[in-house]
């Protein structure tokens, strides 16, 4: 149905109508939120399959327990949860990424924002893609907060509705996931990518070579152990 038939109808009376037999309502509640749930996976997951699979998981899980939604939370944020337990379910059988800690923690968006909105679409795209290889590299449960707070907006203290953890939890999960994830994007930012030329002009000089930028998938480059917070 669309919004002719539920465009008034609240999330919550949507999902009692859903437990009470009403065969559309489930589907309004999927049209109202797929796209978000799906960004969510997909950053969380960094794989479209996967990240797909998680989503349809999360909702098969949402449809069957409508039932004991109690109204203590928003049906997004219920929604939410579902998912990013879907999705760190499948991050938590992958392998362990390895990452090397620095004590910086700028917030994922303010380090690639002056670049992404000025780059051209392809390179918007290859750039998201890098994003999504080395948010792979932290453990699940960081590159949830961080998906949640920085690259979806959502407030602390929602994330940590979503997250079922407490607030301070979050902020200490984004912090050190900040921490791991930029070493392994900080060549993206456009003030290193400007500084390059220079710099290997400046050094062809002085009879030396400046080596690239470590890349997410260059796996020497990158040392250290990664736990969960």
């Amino acid at each position: 149905m669309d919004d002719a038939v539920y465009g008034g109808v609240s999330d919550a009376d949507l999902l009692s109508a859903h437990v009470r037999g009403d065969r559309e309502a489930f589907g309004e509640i999927v049209r109202r939120h797929r796209d978000r749930l799906w960004a969510v996976a997909l950053r969380t997951l960094g794989d479209r399959e996967e990240a797909a699979d998680a989503v349809q998981d999360a909702l098969v899980s949402a449809y069957r327990a409508a039932h004991t939604f109690r109204g203590q939370s928003a049906v997004t944020t219920w929604l939410h949860r579902i998912t990013v337990n879907a999705c760190l379910d499948r991050a938590r059988k992958s392998a362990t990424r390895r990452t090397s800690p620095v004590a910086d923690t700028e917030r994922l968006e303010q380090l690639l924002e002056p670049h992404e909105s000025a780059a051209a679409p392809a390179e918007r795209s290859d750039l998201h893609r890098q994003v999504l290889r080395a948010l792979e590299r932290l453990p699940a449960e960081q590159r949830a907060a961080l998906v949640l707070v920085d690259m979806q907006g959502y407030p602390v203290a929602e994330a940590a509705q979503i997250l079922d953890i407490p607030m301070g939890t979050v902020k200490s999960r984004c912090a050190r996931g900040r921490a791991r994830l930029l070493p392994l994007i900080s060549h993206l930012h456009p003030s290193a990518r400007d500084s390059e030329p220079s710099d290997r002009a400046r050094n062809r000089t002085q009879g030396t070579s400046v080596p690239p930028a470590a890349g997410p998938n260059d796996a020497d480059a990158v040392k250290g152990g990664g736990g969960r917070a």
